[in-house]
């Protein structure tokens, strides 16, 4: 299960609705070994495109050698599909390197009357896509 502060939550969505119809993606970085995402990192989509995200390799490197310094890891990843449903797509799948995070994906499809809001969390690993609770707590 995901648990985030409403906070983050509300940061996260209004990321993705801010770039929509482009495609969003950030990091919510947490120490390390807790699972409790605490510090919110939006990315540029290097690709700028409603379809499609990408990490731009430079600030991609300097993301980590800074959570490094801090001794944080990559608690949530997330992006927007625009105008898809909120699970994973096989690019989505085959990019997932970060076996302990939990991958956020939310919908802003409704922003253009295609279809209802979502914010959904999965875990992958290996290619295995499993969705879990999302738990949304005021403080932790």
């Amino acid at each position: 299960m995901l648990t985030l502060t409403q906070a983050l939550h509300d940061q996260i969505v209004a990321h993705a609705r801010q770039d929509h119809p482009d495609e969003a993606c950030g990091v919510v970085a947490g120490p390390e070994g807790t699972d409790r995402p605490e510090r919110f990192i939006p990315m540029l989509n290097a690709a700028r495109s409603p379809t499609f995200y990408e990490f731009d390799s430079t600030d991609l490197l300097k993301l980590y050698r800074e959570m490094d310094d801090r001794d944080e890891e990559p608690v949530i990843v997330y992006h927007s599909h625009t105008a898809t449903e909120a699970y994973p797509s096989r690019t989505d799948i085959s990019y997932a390197n970060e076996p302990g995070a939990h991958y956020v994906l939310v919908s802003t499809a409704d922003t253009d009357g295609a279809g209802e809001f979502q914010f959904r969390s999965f875990r992958i690993v290996e290619g295995e896509v499993t969705e879990e609770e999302v738990k949304v707590v005021q403080a932790y």
